[in-house]
């Protein structure tokens, strides 16, 4: 009976892969991915870079996420916080227009990344009144990414301080996830159905994160060694492109949920 059960949640598991694998291909998923990666770097990071320099806490804001996603060492750090001025520099250059644009600009991202969810769920694209969703939802990731940077953990040891940013994380992560996606599809689906691709996405971040310390995180030093700071932002532009492609494909897995799990669409207005 085990191994009958064991040889179905097998065959399940191949036929929700392939399905999924096909959907992303329909979807093209990579070069949606390459997109988010383009627009995160232009839009997003100048805008992370003043809102943090203007913060009264402690460490280098979108630098320090970026490490973090990396799995870099103090060491190999170094490279990506040099792509970054000082937080003098950045306040003393910065404008109220240029601050405005940035976040004009910002607002794209979850444009593009509400385009993706409404192709993955089969919806028509949102009336133009509904803008208002994506500011929300861009002033939700910045929060989200300033505060897994924020260095005020009132506990001081090391383990217990990685416990306590572990379990934030990946709160927050099932959390913000969640909710974009019900908010930038409009309330248009269920919470419930959509709950499997909150999962599947911080899932597909932690795997990522391990991906990045064996992989990316080498090719930090070598390429700043090699290229200099353009090899740097190479490296981190890919890691961006795999930051997109778990985004999308987190969603894309969720929606394989099968119907007879009893996770419905809401009904459309």
């Amino acid at each position: 009976m085990a191994d009958r059960r064991l040889r179905a949640l097998g065959a399940h598991g191949r036929s929700l892969a392939v399905s999924t694998w096909q959907a992303g291909r329909e979807l093209e998923l990579l070069h949606r991915a390459m997109a988010f990666a383009a627009l995160f770097f232009v839009t997003l990071v100048p805008l992370l870079v003043v809102i943090a320099a203007a913060l009264p806490t402690r460490g280098n804001g979108i630098a320090d996420w970026i490490n973090d996603g990396l799995g870099l060492t103090e060491g190999s750090s170094r490279a990506v916080s040099e792509l970054f001025a000082s937080r003098h520099d950045v306040l003393s250059t910065t404008t109220a227009l240029s601050l405005a644009a940035l976040a004009i600009f910002g607002i794209s991202l979850m444009a593009a990344v509400q385009n993706v969810y409404e192709r993955i769920w089969g919806l028509p694209s949102a009336a133009w009144h509904t803008l208002w969703r994506q500011v929300l939802g861009l002033a939700g990731l910045i929060a989200l990414i300033l505060l897994s940077t924020w260095r005020g953990i009132p506990w001081h040891g090391p383990v217990s301080t990685a416990t306590v940013r572990i379990i934030f994380g990946v709160c927050a992560g099932v959390l913000y996830f969640w909710w974009l996606q019900h908010l930038l599809l409009g309330s248009r689906i269920a919470w419930p159905a959509l709950l499997p691709g909150a999962l599947a996405t911080v899932a597909a971040f932690t795997g990522l994160r391990f991906f990045s310390e064996l992989v990316f995180a080498p090719l930090i030093v070598s390429n700043a060694v090699s290229y200099g700071a353009v090899g740097t932002v190479l490296v981190v532009q890919s890691w961006l492109i795999g930051v997109g492609y778990t985004v999308y494909a987190g969603a894309l897995l969720g929606r394989r949920v099968p119907p007879g799990s009893g996770i419905e669409p809401a009904e459309q207005p």
